[in-house]
């Protein structure tokens, strides 16, 4: 007996051993495929405004994709957002870019230059509008805005795009009935702090950086944006049936809003790129984006909503070929 139970207890740890071999491999393969060589050679992220979300998103991708393609060279271009964003995909100024869904659909309905080339990566995470308003403001509704100096976004940025429609909604002509500023995440929050506007907007992911400071400092806060104005808001068609109603948590600001939900809308982001660009690189992105989740979302906390399950609903664009391969590759 005491020959047998010994060799039992190798055989079976052997077994184990195999078990966790074939494990190791078959995580290696979703995450990495063995043997394959990874694609190498230059591409170019178009990202978005110093301290917004998308920035600090492609400069942790940009280092993840690094590590996985270690002969793949990502050239990151600062933009004003999600309209110049898809602008520069579609005319080839850049391979990849992230952009909001609202934005892409206009550019596809105004017939943009190259819209027919575009597609779909992944659906990565929301991006919440912010309408910002010193704590002292008597601003309380958007039909406030009238008359005040409102920072409504850079000119081809999505919070352009955002603004503009919010403020027609309320019945305010963002042209004629505010002073209109073009200030972004990296200049309103000052700008708000030194009286130089009255409000700013801003659409970005949950909690934006680029609030942060002044957010502990408790110097501001948020004007609603209610279900009626949504109703109005999707009135407008087009891009504008993107927009969903929701809430700003009262966990994204706690010092500012001191438990207090803010009703806003959101929408959806996605990471793009076009027809032309090769199907296996895009596969790869594809697979280093999912992977890198929680990495990215480590520091990006939006990024932690990056999900398997709907990262392929990416309208209103189709699949790129190279995207599509992958989630066909990881499907249960």
């Amino acid at each position: 007996m005491s020959k047998v139970f010994p060799r039992l207890g190798r055989r079976r740890a052997l077994q184990g051993a195999a078990v966790g071999v074939v494990a190791l491999a078959l995580l290696l393969w979703w995450l990495l495929p063995l043997g394959e060589k990874p694609p190498s050679g230059t591409i170019v992220f178009s990202t978005g405004t110093p301290r917004g979300v998308y920035q600090e998103y492609g400069e942790r991708l940009r280092t993840e994709l690094g590590k996985d393609m270690p002969g793949l060279k990502v050239k990151l271009l600062n933009s004003a957002g999600s309209q110049e964003n898809v602008q520069r995909v579609a005319t080839r100024q850049a391979d990849f870019t992230i952009a909001a869904a609202d934005a892409v659909a206009t550019y596809e309905q105004r017939h943009g230059s190259g819209a027919g080339r575009l597609r779909g990566v992944a659906r990565l995470y929301d991006d919440y509008v912010h309408l910002v308003v010193p704590r002292d403001s008597d601003v309380r509704t958007v039909a406030d805005l009238r008359h005040k100096r409102v920072a409504t976004g850079l000119p081809d940025s999505g919070v352009r795009l955002i603004a503009e429609r919010v403020l027609r909604a309320a019945g305010i002509d963002p042209r004629e009935d505010i002073t209109p500023v073009a200030d972004g995440i990296d200049t309103g929050p000052a700008r708000l702090r030194e009286g130089k506007i009255d409000a700013f907007f801003w659409s970005g992911g949950l909690p934006t950086k680029g609030l942060a400071a002044l957010a502990q400092q408790r110097a501001f806060r948020f004007v609603p944006i209610d279900d009626d104005l949504v109703a109005r808001l999707h009135d407008q068609g087009g891009g504008a049936r993107y927009y969903r109603a929701t809430n700003i948590p009262e966990s994204a600001y706690p010092k500012v809003q001191q438990g207090v939900q803010v009703p806003t809308i959101a929408v959806s982001n996605l990471l793009m790129t076009r027809t032309d660009v090769d199907p296996r690189l895009t596969e790869w992105v594809t697979r280093t984006v999912i992977k890198s989740r929680d990495g990215i979302g480590a520091h990006v906390h939006s990024a932690q909503l990056v999900d398997l399950r709907t990262a392929i609903y990416t309208d209103p664009l189709p699949l790129q070929e190279g995207a599509r391969r992958y989630y066909r590759s990881v499907k249960p």
